[in-house]
Formats: structure tokens, sequence, C-alpha cells
């Protein structure tokens, strides 16, 4: 990049604007680890989209937001910081990272975008923090290899097909602030066993637990509006587990 470009500047092969607090687009041919310079306030949409021989990526204190496809496709990045002064993690941020083993999630960041985390196949942890007050749909879609997962009494709806197809999932502790499970929202979770439903939750969508053929008891409080889903329920429960079912109201 041209010195004397007055919109863009360039450091070590990486596109920037001007001033550097935005990275704007890293090369696809990209390798190892790479440091985000401590300039940088913002990761641009798609800014390391299909860089998939980048392994590690460390994200300075002075990022505030990750945007929009950030480090979609990133098929073998194995490990990411997330720091403290990240508020928001934008929708597909991490798509399609097949290799991304385990994430933290900091306190500051209050909202998980849709797809976020769709088809981290490798994730086997993730902590989501108090500070999250919603999770987006498909956020953790097709994520096979999560196992369990906790979701904060400071989320208050879970979206459509949250953790769709994840395969391996076996715990899943609601929060006591969640009013909505949206549709699909554990749709073929195949190793659940168990679900308790708090009593802040007030409506539960279409096929939330569908094809969850591990699924053996479900408890769901008094505070659950949409009585046609409960019906719904224990006729998903019966067919997915050969008429042997058990569901708590």
């Amino acid at each position: 990049m041209d010195a004397l470009n007055s919109f863009y500047s360039s450091v070590d092969g990486v596109l920037f604007n001007k001033s550097t607090n935005t990275l704007i687009q890293c090369p696809g041919g990209k390798t190892g680890t790479y440091m985000i310079p401590n300039s940088v306030t913002s990761i641009g949409d798609d800014a390391f989209s299909d860089c998939t021989s980048l392994t590690n990526v460390t994200i300075p204190n002075s990022v505030t937001t990750i945007g929009y496809g950030a480090f979609s496709y990133c098929t073998n990045l194995s490990s990411v910081t997330i720091p403290n002064s990240v508020t928001s993690i934008g929708s597909y941020a991490f798509y399609y990272c097949t290799s991304l083993s385990s994430v933290t999630i900091p306190n500051s960041v209050t909202s998980i975008g849709s797809s976020a985390f769709y088809y981290c196949t490798s994730l086997s942890s993730v902590t989501i923090p108090n500070s999250v007050t919603s999770i987006g749909s498909y956020a953790f879609s097709y994520c096979t290899n999560l196992s369990s997962v906790t979701i904060p009494n400071s989320v208050t709806s879970i979206r459509s097909y949250a953790f769709e197809s994840c395969t391996s999932l076996s715990s899943v502790t609601i929060g006591n602030s969640v009013t909505s499970i949206g549709n699909s929202a554990f749709y073929n979770c195949t190793s659940l066993s168990s679900v308790t439903i708090p009593n802040s939750v007030t409506s539960i969508g279409s096929s939330a637990f569908e094809s969850c053929t591990s699924l053996s008891s479900v408890t769901i409080p008094n505070s659950v509006t949409a009585s046609e889903v409960c019906v719904l329920l224990l006729h998903q429960l019966e067919r997915d587990n050969g008429g042997c079912a058990q569901l708590l109201l």
C-alpha cells in the first residue's frame, strides 16, 4: 500500500484503515500465528475470512468489536483468546472454524450473534459469562463435540436453532432469567437426557427439543403459557423414545 494513500495503510501485508484502528483484511495466505496490533479497536467484517492456514490469533485489549464473519472458514484456527475489552461478537464471527476446540467469552460481552460459532465441530467447551443477555439464532449449531453448556442468569432469550444438532450435548443448565426458548433451539441434540426449564420461561418454540432421542424427562414450569407446546413436547417425547416418556408440568 502506497504510504501516501489517504484512506488505507498496510502493516506486514495486512490491510488497515489509515489510522490503523480498524483491521480490514488479512490476506488468505497468512500462516501460523498472528498478533493484531494494539492500535486496533475493531476487527472488520470478513477480516480473516478464509485464512485457512492461520492457527492462532492474539486479539489485544484495545479491540471492542469482532465483525460479521471476521474469522469465518478459518479451518485451522485452533486457539483464540477474546479479551475483556470486546462487547459484542458479530454474526458468523467464527463460522466453520472446524479446529477451534475451546472458547472463553469474557464478562464484557453482552451479545453472541447469530451463527457466531456455527459448525465449530471441534468445540468441546464454551464459557458464557453473566454479561451475555442473548444467544443468537444458530449461535452454536452443529458444534457436535460440545458436551455441556451453562446458560447464565443474565440471558433472557435462547433464539431459534441456537444449539441445533449439538449431538454430544448431554448437559444443559438454563438460567432463571430466560423467558423464551426459540423454535428448534435444541433440535437433534441426541445425547440430551433431561432438561429442567426454569420458572422464568413463558414460551417454548415449536420443535424446541425435537429429535432429542435420549430425552426421557422434561420439567416445564407453570409459567409457560403456550399449553399447546406442552402437548407437542409430550407427543415428541413419546415418538422419540418409543412411547416411554415422562413430562412434568
